[in-house]
């Protein structure tokens, strides 16, 4: 599964806006992209302020729906907003990507020759409600004054957030679930065909599987604890990781240790991480 990185924009001010003379713009966005073969093909989101909802369906189109606000302090600021402001839509075979174009890039790139320094003197908020083919494979990212939730969806998951929870409903995929500020909830119908990978800095973590679950289960948790509701586990040695570091007195060895159980026969391979939060591993109920 590939890797998803989540642009951070260091630097960027964006003006924070209160007071009952705030001039506000809304406005609507509808498209539709037709797929032909879903499971080869991704829908991946760059979004920054704002929730995004992503359902699957039997369709054989990429259904999305923007809820776009644009605030200001004044009818200027405001009418640069709305000139300025561009969503960018990329479509090649059965991949689309969505994401802000201006007055900046949310795709991952390296920020040569921009000015993160500037100021945006107006506000915007995103919000998406998307539906795709069940099959496809799905890669989200929002940062700020949102959830995001992932439903009915088969295929790979790349879900990420920053200031927020994650829900994952109905999966059957390879996941990979980040996010900071937030809880993470995922739930399998099936189980995923490769291991999988959850994360969250601040929040509970609670992931449920089919009651035939197997694979090794690795975790990290420096203020939380492990619970898990599968009777018949095997607790395996603890797995020890050893990266060098270099400094004024010469080299270091920096250990970190993951404690590991087996279910089932084992197999795949799952991690869990979180520093302030607890960690569940489910059994689903039938």
């Amino acid at each position: 599964m590939k890797k998803f990185i989540t642009p951070f924009l260091t630097g960027l001010a964006l003006l924070c806006l209160a007071g009952a003379e705030a001039q506000e713009y809304k406005e609507h966005i509808q498209k539709e992209f037709p797929v032909t073969a879903a499971a080869a093909g991704h829908v991946v989101i760059y979004n920054l302020n704002g929730p995004i909802k992503v359902e699957g369906y039997g369709g054989d189109k990429v259904e999305i729906g923007i809820d776009k606000v644009i605030t200001a302090d004044d009818s200027d600021r405001l009418n640069k907003g709305k000139a300025e402001f561009k969503l960018g839509f990329d479509q090649h075979a059965d991949s689309i990507t969505v994401y802000i174009a201006e007055p900046f890039d949310t795709r991952p790139h390296k920020w040569v020759g921009w000015d993160g320094d500037r100021n945006i003197e107006y506000d915007f908020q995103l919000s998406f409600t998307v539906r795709v083919p069940y099959a496809m494979n799905v890669k989200v990212s929002t940062v700020n004054r949102g959830d995001v939730v992932v439903q009915d969806v088969s295929g790979e998951l790349d879900v990420n957030n920053v200031n927020g929870p994650i829900t994952i409903e109905n999966a059957k995929g390879e996941t990979r679930a980040h996010t900071i500020n937030g809880d993470l909830t995922v739930n399998y119908l099936d189980m995923p065909p490769m291991g999988s990978d959850y994360y969250t800095l601040n929040g509970t973590l609670t992931v449920t599987y089919p009651a035939s679950m197997s694979g090794i289960c690795v975790f990290k948790s420096m203020n939380g604890s492990f619970y898990t509701d599968f009777p018949d586990f095997e607790i395996l040695p603890a797995q020890v990781t050893k990266n060098e570091q270099q400094t004024g007195k010469g080299v270091m060895y920096k250990l970190n240790v993951a404690k590991r159980i087996k279910i089932g026969n084992g197999g795949k391979v799952f991690k869990f991480e979180t520093m302030n939060g607890d960690i569940y591993i489910k059994k689903q109920s039938i």
